[in-house]
């Protein structure tokens, strides 16, 4: 039989199981996010260092790869 003690406790606890998975949702947003900063980091270095190789494309199809690369950022 539970009191009402025990009634609380299990409120308490239920209530911090609920911030915990509130808190795990945000650092997993975060992580996502930060993910995604990186990955542009990247392919935004992809880019430029295509935009420096000249040879043997034309420069209207340099362009065009760095703007696809770049197109694939989030």
């Amino acid at each position: 039989m539970k009191t009402a003690e025990d009634e609380a406790f299990e409120q308490i606890e239920h209530a911090q199981g609920w911030r915990k998975r509130q808190i795990a949702e945000i650092e997993k947003d975060f992580d996502l996010e930060y993910d995604n900063m990186k990955r542009n980091d990247v392919l935004e270095e992809v880019a430029r260092a295509l935009e420096q190789f000249h040879i043997p494309f034309g420069q209207d199809t340099i362009n065009s790869f760095a703007t696809f690369i770049r197109d694939m950022k989030r």
